[in-house]
């Protein structure tokens, strides 16, 4: 008489098999995370550049009326929708810097922590 051995396979993964799903996924972790941040940082630069652009025409819209430019940030809030734009590089509302003379304002974007190192655009206007 013979006895049949019956060997099931378990449902489990094996060890081996972990290991490699895990090798598998640090290695695409490795490739796409710097991928990753850098596409965020450039998104951030982006868009603090484009605020600033944003608040320039505010400026340069509101010294025409006025025929002087205001360089108090918070006087554009009802000129940009009701409330500043958030400057993601700082994630504030008051990361931006306005510097005038009697014919010319200069604005740009404050460079702030979380966007890398970068240099901000300084978009000027003229009266």
């Amino acid at each position: 008489m013979t006895k049949q051995i019956s060997r099931r396979r378990s449902a489990a993964y094996t060890l081996v098999e972990v290991l490699v799903v895990v090798l598998i996924l640090l290695v695409l972790t490795n490739f796409a995370l710097p991928s990753y941040i850098s596409t965020v940082y450039t998104s951030r630069m982006g868009t603090a550049n484009a605020n600033a652009r944003a608040i320039a025409t505010a400026v340069q819209g509101r010294a025409i009326t006025a025929n002087a430019y205001d360089t108090t940030l918070a006087d554009y809030t009802t000129d940009l929708g009701g409330q500043l734009p958030l400057n993601p590089c700082t994630n504030t509302r008051t990361g931006y810097t306005i510097t005038s003379t009697a014919t010319t304002a200069s604005i740009v974007a404050s460079a702030g922590t979380n966007c890398g190192t970068w240099t901000p655009k300084t978009f000027s206007v003229t009266l």
